[in-house]
């Protein structure tokens, strides 16, 4: 308990932690607005038609959520144990704190629970922004009547955290802001794309990428990727591989001199 009120006291009493929130709040609502004016105008749209409407869903009006409010997540999880080896507070941290892996499970615990907390909040005021945007006629696909439209929304939450625990894990192996930061950003943005230009055996691998499961549990709609499970054996593996991934860091934390 006293490791975890500490954690929360270095997470509360900065900035960065505060910025990062109101920027993921933007994103998520201002996104939502703009993808339900986008429905809408198309929707009214003289050349377009009713054809040309967007299929506004509940994965399209989180989207900003799903991807840019979640980088942002990752990158303040990441800053948590980043800024510390930065700063050489990790030294004092880990004297007042012998048993280092419960230093590095109670941030991921704290920002991860918090990240869930607030992408799922999130998620139904991205429903409700969306929806009065869109208004009725271009929102008819907008609702949770579904499982699918209900995954997308506790799918954010379960996703949030596994990202910042994975996010605090690549932080704490390379101890290095701009250096996490960037393998954070281009993991999923990039280096899973490129995967793509590989022809057959891009097509094996991709159902193995782990971001690529995070988005297949969290998605509704289709997709061309040939996964060998379902949503749920997608969460289940992104799951797996973020505590391999964290369990490496904590080996790592032990090994090295802070």
């Amino acid at each position: 308990m006293a490791v975890l009120s500490a954690e929360r006291i270095k997470i509360t009493t900065t900035k960065s932690p505060l910025w990062c929130t109101i920027i993921i709040i933007v994103l998520g609502l201002g996104f939502a607005a703009i993808m339900g004016t986008v429905a809408k105008s198309a929707l009214n749209s003289t050349d377009m038609g009713s054809s040309g409407t967007p299929d506004l869903d509940m994965s399209i009006a989180t989207a900003g959520i799903s991807g840019f409010g979640m980088m942002v997540l990752m990158i303040m999880a990441a800053l948590a144990i980043t800024s510390e080896y930065r700063f050489g507070t990790i030294r004092t941290t880990f004297q007042a704190v012998p048993n280092r892996a419960s230093v590095l499970i109670a941030k991921a615990g704290l920002i991860g629970a918090f990240g869930a907390v607030l992408t799922f909040v999130l998620s139904f005021g991205a429903y409700a922004i969306a929806k009065v945007f869109a208004g009725s006629d271009a929102s008819v696909a907008l609702t949770l009547s579904s499982d699918d439209d209900w995954r997308a929304i506790y799918g954010l939450a379960i996703i949030s955290f596994f990202s910042v625990v994975l996010a605090v894990a690549v932080g704490a192996i390379i101890r290095q802001s701009a250096g996490a930061i960037a393998l954070l950003l281009l993991w999923p943005l990039l280096i899973e794309s490129l995967f793509n230009l590989f022809g057959s055996f891009g097509e094996k691998v991709t159902p193995f990428l782990p971001f690529v499961n995070a988005n297949h549990f969290m998605s509704s709609g289709s997709s061309s990727i040939d996964f060998h499970w379902g949503p749920w054996g997608s969460l289940f593996y992104f799951a797996a591989f973020t505590l391999v991934v964290f369990g490496i860091s904590v080996v790592l934390v032990n090994k090295r001199d802070a």
